[in-house]
């Protein structure tokens, strides 16, 4: 299979990269690196201006299967180049990536066309930002077992929201939130859900409370909803069920590819300290042989799902490759270390804040333990897998 990109694809890859170069300068330069998965809280102000920023040069939305917001339409294999070439130019981690990637396309597909005009732009321009209310206590993985539950105002007919959604990252960011509610009086599983927009910004109908992580930050969020207004709903109430279904299937595709790139600095420095260390360790050596075989087949098999229609299946197998290769590589990072991954600069200073005292390595180590149950458990992307894909007889529930 020919992995390798063409002629238009090596052009656009020298226009992007000059770009990057020409706008990665003042504040800009200072936010190189910050952000991302454990990093969220880094310049979140100069990051939501290179939203704008990207937003003027018309870098958001290239993937959408619609144009004429302010947006540049790339091909599938265009979009991967400009996805590397921001991630080889360590541009700030993404506030905007939830509204481009996820609701975006999900308003396109199910959205009417007052609901494009009025939202697409905006996150065009990267002027607003989005958050994901989809799991609740007691309904993560299991999105059916939602409570949260919107009932219609006999003053005015809106739609009000009361409930509680968890892990919502970006949540503090962002000035939206698309929530999947219970919208039938007494439905149960995937009957009576509504895939509503809710806006964040309505003081004592919405609270944002973080939940502060054994890594020290504080990237995921709880919300609570006391009877916010519901601005719209989206491919019409009660079937949320089946936009909620079609969002999570655009949740990976080309965003796979850019997240290895991250992934290969990540293993490029711990093999930087296994190299200094002056202890070579042939366990670990292999170990380290082992990752990077590894992140090269997770990058040929992204390539090789990229844009099949249909693959039920590709999503689960991605999430489960990247999760766990990703918390085996926080391991590494400290057993390469030895003893010393116990100790770093400030971890034990009396009063001083946690996190403070945490180093790349430690912070990797801690953060990646949550890669196998966030965004899907492990066991839920092998459910999916064996029901939707192999046809085993569903899980007794």
């Amino acid at each position: 299979m020919d992995f390798s990109f063409g002629a238009e694809d090596e052009e656009l890859r020298t226009r992007a990269r000059a770009w990057l170069t020409g706008h990665l300068v003042g504040p800009y330069a200072d936010a190189v690196g910050l952000g991302g998965p454990g990093s969220e809280h880094e310049g979140v102000e100069t990051r939501r201006a290179w939203e704008r920023e990207l937003g003027r040069g018309g870098w958001i939305g290239t993937g959408w299967e619609e144009e004429g917001y302010g947006n540049r339409r790339l091909t599938l294999t265009g979009q991967v180049v400009w996805a590397e070439e921001y991630a080889a130019a360590r541009a700030p981690a993404r506030v905007g990536h939830i509204g481009e990637n996820l609701l975006a396309p999900t308003l396109i597909a199910y959205g009417s066309r007052e609901q494009k005009d009025r939202f697409l732009p905006a996150i065009a321009r990267g002027e607003e930002l989005w958050c994901q209310g989809y799991s609740e206590p007691g309904a993560g993985s299991d999105l059916a077992g939602v409570r949260t539950a919107a009932v219609r105002d006999p003053a005015d007919g809106r739609l009000r929201v009361t409930g509680q959604k968890i892990w919502t990252s970006l949540a503090r960011e962002a000035d939206w939130c698309f929530v999947l509610a219970r919208t039938g009086a007494g439905s149960r599983r995937h009957h009576g859900l509504s895939f509503l927009l809710v806006r964040m910004d309505q003081p004592g109908r919405v609270e944002v409370r973080p939940i502060r992580q054994m890594s020290g930050t504080a990237e995921f969020n709880e919300v609570f909803f006391d009877g916010a207004v519901a601005e719209e709903v989206v491919g019409g109430e009660g079937n949320g069920w089946t936009v909620a279904m079609g969002l999570l299937a655009l949740e990976r595709g080309v965003s796979t590819l850019v997240q290895q790139i991250g992934f290969a600095a990540e293993l490029e420095r711990v093999v930087r300290a296994y190299a200094a260390s002056g202890a070579p360790d042939p366990v670990l050596r292999e170990r380290l042989v082992r990752q990077w075989a590894e992140l090269r087949t997770m990058r040929w098999n992204a390539l090789r799902t990229l844009g099949e229609a249909g693959d039920a299946g590709a999503p689960s197998v991605a999430k489960l490759l990247w999760g766990g290769w990703h918390r085996r590589l926080g391991e590494l990072a400290v057993a390469v270390r030895g003893a010393r991954a116990t100790a770093g600069p400030g971890l034990w200073a009396p009063g001083a804040p946690y996190e403070l005292g945490l180093d790349e390595e430690q912070r990797l180590f801690l953060f990646t333990r949550a890669d196998t149950i966030y965004g899907g458990s492990d066991e839920i992307q092998r459910n999916i897998i064996a029901e939707r894909v192999l046809g085993l007889p569903k899980e007794p529930r």
